[in-house]
């Protein structure tokens, strides 16, 4: 019972990182194209503020989840645990997705917050392209996590 409910709030916190990644990356940015860039840099400023806000919450579940769910059957199996190859690898790139998130936090979105505050758009907009590079790169690890957890 208490794995079935890790498991969820494990698979509910990616869905919002991953799901988040894909409507801002193929849905949101693209719309705000259309925008002229002060407008454009002060939406997608404020988007990205809320988002990467909850992703860090969604990495903290992630993270406690995941640990948990290692616990349990760890514990169940009396000491005979080995975790499988797969486990291993979805640990691995995660942790990879989350320096890319910190990074981003950190870094890109605190130059953005500054172009912001100063209302120069030029250095907003190339900020953001940052962001997009590593959002997309981060989308990527995503889906191949997703991908080889279903798969193999």
């Amino acid at each position: 019972m208490i794995y079935n409910a890790l498991k969820l709030a494990h698979v509910l916190s990616i869905i919002v990182w991953i799901g988040g990644m894909v409507f801002t990356h193929f849905f949101l940015r693209p719309a705000a194209q259309e925008l002229e860039p002060p407008q454009r840099v002060r939406l997608l400023h404020g988007v990205l503020q809320r988002f990467l806000g909850t992703v860090a919450i969604a990495i903290v579940v992630v993270l406690t989840s995941g640990l948990g769910m290692i616990g349990v059957v760890s514990i169940g199996s009396g000491g005979a645990f080995s975790m499988p190859l797969q486990w291993t690898i979805m640990a691995a790139l995660g942790i990879v997705m989350m320096a890319i998130f910190a990074y981003i936090y950190f870094a890109p979105l605190d130059r953005l917050e500054q172009a912001v505050a100063a209302s120069d758009w030029s250095a907003g907009s190339q900020a953001l392209a940052r962001i997009r590079t590593w959002v997309g790169l981060n989308l990527l690890i995503g889906v191949v996590i997703v991908a080889q957890t279903l798969l193999i």
